[in-house]
């Protein structure tokens, strides 16, 4: 009897082949094309998702199919009501990239305050006394804004705290008594933004948080506040960082999401000595590789065998979780 077929975006990672192959037909993404970036997707049965766009069309393409898990904690980039209308199940992973995610946050919040950029830039210009004209700027006593308090941004708060870093939240999803000892919860977007020397921002990209951070929210911030985002590239208007930046209402900024993303290489922002970009890597670490793809394989073959799985974000389709029909070989 055959297996069941899954489509993958991204390779296999190779230490868990054989342990995929042992359950799974692979399908892509050794199928795609430049011209056809869904190829072969036409026989998946469930799909291990990452960056690409998954929509109605997709899906129609595919009428076996049953499963969406995304290899990460955001599904903005499925079209869960169309998945949700023809019974297939959106899948996430919320806890995989927490730790890696974090980490990422504080390095960039550091390289921003200690203008590593502008000085890397500096050195490889040449010149003397770098020593005098360097700005950097000492993070302990600062006060930190988290806006949004999910898990990651929970994370940054407690490595943040070892820095010596003041931390207030602001996350209108949860109250008072959502917020750990040792963090301030602010009464507003306004009220943090204020107060905070460095921002960083961990929420969803939803219609509603499309562009959270414009003109208004910047000219918001503290004078010569620093700016970090490593939540998704569609809540920052880049045409209002850069003025933000230019007008020196911000001091400096670190991005590892952006909107396009990649940037082009000649993007006015990757030319500037205040802002640190990183190609959305900050999950990319092996072992958050690992732990997101094993749990968004295991959900997909739970749902296959139906089960409901770990991570379920349209939870509507629960009914019409049934184990798939093996296919006779011919």
């Amino acid at each position: 009897m055959a297996q069941p077929k899954v489509w993958f975006e991204r390779p296999v990672l190779e230490d868990l082949a054989d342990e995929v192959a042992a359950h799974v037909t692979v399908l892509g993404p050794a199928t795609a094309t430049p011209v056809d970036p869904f190829g072969a997707v036409g026989e998946a049965e469930g799909i291990v998702a990452s960056t690409r766009r998954y929509d109605a069309a997709v899906m129609d393409r595919a009428p076996r199919l049953r499963v969406i898990a995304r290899t990460g904690i955001g599904f903005d980039a499925v079209d869960v009501a169309a998945a949700t209308e023809r019974h297939i199940a959106v899948c996430n992973v919320p806890y995989g990239p927490t730790v890696s995610t974090a980490e990422h946050t504080v390095m960039l919040l550091l390289m921003a305050a200690k203008q590593v950029r502008r000085a890397e830039l500096a050195l490889r210009r040449g010149g003397v006394d770098h020593y005098a004209a360097h700005t950097g700027v000492e993070v302990r006593g600062k006060r930190l804004g988290l806006v949004g308090f999910g898990r990651i941004a929970r994370e940054v708060a407690h490595m943040a705290a070892g820095l010596g870093l003041v931390v207030s939240a602001f996350d209108p999803r949860i109250d008072g008594a959502g917020i750990p000892a040792g963090v301030t919860r602010a009464a507003s977007l306004e009220e943090l933004l204020a107060a905070a020397d460095l921002v960083s921002v961990h929420v969803p990209l939803t219609a509603e948080t499309r562009h959270l951070f414009g003109a208004t929210a910047f000219a918001a911030m503290k004078p010569g506040a620093l700016f970090v985002n490593t939540a998704r590239g569609g809540l920052v208007d880049l045409a209002a960082l850069e003025k933000a930046l230019d007008s020196g209402r911000l001091s400096a900024a670190a991005l590892d999401v952006t909107e396009p993303e990649p940037l082009p290489p000649d993007h006015p922002l990757l030319r500037r000595n205040d802002v640190v970009v990183t190609p959305h890597v900050a999950a990319a670490t092996a072992e958050a590789k690992r732990r997101i793809f094993e749990s968004a394989f295991a959900q997909v073959l739970d749902v296959l065998a139906g089960r409901r799985p770990a991570h379920l974000v349209n939870p509507e389709v629960v009914g019409s979780f049934s184990p798939m029909v093996p296919e006779v070989a011919s």
